[in-house]
């Protein structure tokens, strides 16, 4: 891979765009205070609606091999969902759960779902509607794919809507001690060990 690539772990705020290009009046990741170069780009995305760590780099082949879903490497999702969360759900979840992709039942891989104790995560802006009477909670849920809102569509299915979600890591590399916006440069050296690479 080529030495002369650069790597950057990014905590997107919530409502930011996983790009550089304009789209509307939406922050974009050039609204982030941090000179990039030109040539840098996110692997994979977050929604606009989802929080926390984003991998920013101009290494083609890291991209590719991290994009390619044989490689299968593990992203850690903590999860705020609306009611109290069951061992059952957390059971189904890990097990693999039928939810719809481009209007067609897909069963998701087995994953690692399990109850979170409040994870105190930076607050987001503007902050989840608080309702008295209804409970939440926090689950940590680790899958090795990616589909288009997946966790979204598998908290859902176990009865369990997704209030706020925030990928905390990618293998190794977690957004410990980050705060929404944060860039934080890192050498190939640390990013690979992160990666498991």
């Amino acid at each position: 891979m080529n030495s002369g690539s650069e790597y950057f772990l990014i905590y997107k705020p919530y409502l930011m765009l996983s790009q550089f290009s304009r789209e509307g009046d939406k922050p974009t990741l050039a609204d982030l205070d941090y000179d990039f170069p030109n040539d840098v780009y996110p692997v994979g995305r977050l929604d606009a609606d989802s929080e926390g760590l984003l991998l920013l780099t101009n290494d083609k082949q890291l991209n590719h091999r991290l994009l390619n879903p044989k490689f299968r490497h593990n992203r850690t999702y903590y999860v705020q969902v609306e009611g109290t969360l069951t061992d059952d759900a957390c059971r189904q979840l890990a097990d693999g759960v039928t939810i719809s992709v481009d209007g067609k039942p897909y069963h998701t891989l087995p994953a690692t779902a399990r109850p979170l104790a409040d994870p105190h995560l930076p607050d987001r802006n503007p902050p989840i509607r608080y309702r008295a009477a209804i409970p939440t909670s926090w689950l940590s849920i680790a899958l090795h794919e990616g589909k288009n809102r997946q966790v979204r569509r598998m908290t859902a299915a176990v009865g369990f809507p997704t209030l706020r979600l925030v990928r905390w890591a990618i293998e190794d590399l977690t957004a410990e001690a980050m705060l929404p916006g944060q860039v934080k440069p890192l050498s190939r050296v640390d990013l690979f060990r992160g990666l498991r690479l």
